[in-house]
């Protein structure tokens, strides 16, 4: 038995054989084939098989809930960094190494698998960005070994990595008329990568595409930057960032320190706010604040522990304005009736910098192809931030001869991993039957 696993940054999926014939995507919590890259920690619990846990969705109500743990999101932008061997601490006297963390979650996601297929799973395809870290070969290389460990780890012997746009240009080739070239644009909540493919009917059963695979290129830029942006833009202000203290001795006013809350808009930065000696350092630093309000609702942040419910609102904020208006935000969490408002064009403002850098990004794919933009015959969207409606049509305009085409923005990734692994995988069955 194999599988086909999508770890994204924000959202995942798991695709085995359907009972007849084809992949299908495993129902990994009910009504959802695709599920939430969380992992809760108690603080209070038994440990049975490992650390008391809750996964995906049941992780984040848990969070909701105020229940006492810790909550981990964006794992996977842990995988290319010095943190990845290091213990964190997880609550209740309980330390887990970030790795361990990731392992467990692919244990969940396996497990689940196994369930629905009754039997053991040891094969995988996994998929992975075209970079996971930017400009750095040997971190790169060390994200997908790190992957690769914790798959083992959890019981896959068998294991073939595929790139994430890659997969969707398979979903999508499934539906293609005539040979084309696609730039499939695939932007989830940490990578945004693209892929120039060659696609056609004509080609679909074959094994080895690297032929036709003209270009792949990416950077580290997406939904949880532009969620960062949102934060630092129009939610953090009411809290003192971008704030100055008060004038001392007639010199001129300084700017509040901007460090906590560069950490606090930064998903796996913002544990490390609440830490003892950060938190006593804060407390000295009421006189940095010439606005007392600032530092009071900044203190009621770290002291309640609400870093990832403000991130939360930014991320729904900047979902609320995708398709156009304005939103407000409410923050009466921290102090009553308190609020904020993000317009469109603040939004476009604040992620401004990340859109030209995608869009760039896009170009250089097809630049290192040897194409030009008129040469692109179909713009594929995947990935849970192409639905940011000014982010699709700057890249749409950049490519105007190109058909824009949406796949399903959670699962295309994972139904095209799943037929890869079933043309892989399926190549070994075929071989044993005629041996």
């Amino acid at each position: 038995m194999f599988c086909a696993i999508d770890f994204g940054t924000s959202n995942s999926a798991i695709a085995i054989p359907g009972p007849i014939t084809g992949m299908r995507l495993v129902e990994l919590e009910p009504g959802h084939r695709t599920m939430p890259t969380a992992v809760f920690y108690f603080v209070e619990g038994p440990e049975l098989d490992g650390p008391p846990r809750a996964f995906g969705r049941a992780a984040v109500a848990a969070y909701v809930d105020g229940i006492d743990g810790r909550l981990m999101r964006s794992m996977k932008s842990i995988l290319g960094s010095n943190l990845i061997d290091q213990t964190t601490d997880v609550g209740g006297g309980r330390g887990a190494r970030y790795l361990d963390i990731v392992a467990g979650y692919l244990k969940h996601l396996k497990g689940r698998a196994e369930a629905q297929a009754g039997t053991r799973i040891g094969r995988a395809v996994l998929g992975r960005p075209v970079f996971f870290v930017d400009d750095d070969p040997a971190r790169d290389a060390q994200a997908q070994s790190a992957l690769e460990a914790a798959a083992r780890q959890v019981g896959f012997d068998d294991i073939e990595f595929q790139y994430e746009p890659i997969a969707a240009a398979f979903d999508y080739e499934r539906s293609a008329t005539r040979e084309q070239v696609v730039l499939v644009v695939d932007i989830g909540g940490g990578t945004s990568d693209f892929s120039v493919v060659r696609v056609g009917p004509q080609r679909i059963d074959v094994l080895d595409r690297k032929a036709d695979i003209l270009a792949n290129h990416g950077v580290h830029v997406a939904g949880t930057d532009f969620d960062r942006r949102v934060e630092l833009a129009a939610i953090l202000p009411e809290y003192g960032y971008g704030a100055y203290g008060p004038t001392v001795a007639g010199a001129p006013a300084r700017e509040v320190p901007s460090s906590v809350y560069f950490d606090l808009a930064t998903w796996h930065l913002i544990n490390t706010v609440y830490s003892p000696g950060r938190v006593a350092e804060l407390r000295s630093m009421r006189g940095f604040y010439g606005e007392p309000k600032h530092y009071e609702r900044l203190m009621v942040v770290v002291g309640e522990r609400l870093g990832h419910e403000l991130m939360a609102r930014a991320e729904q904020a900047k979902i609320d304005v995708a398709d156009g208006g304005g939103t407000r935000i409410d923050l009466s969490h921290t102090e009553r009736e308190l609020a904020a408002v993000l317009t469109e064009q603040q939004a476009v403002d604040a992620i401004e910098v990340d859109i030209a850098r995608i869009v760039g990004a896009a170009g250089e794919a097809v630049r290192q192809a040897g194409l030009t933009p008129r040469q692109i015959d179909a713009l594929y969207f995947t990935g849970g931030s192409t639905g940011l409606r000014l982010l699709a049509s700057r890249i749409a305009a950049a490519f105007p001869a190109a058909q824009v085409v949406r796949g399903d923005r959670f699962a295309s990734v994972a139904t095209g991993l799943g037929l890869h692994a079933q043309r892989w995988f399926g190549r070994d069955e075929q071989t044993a039957s005629a041996g």
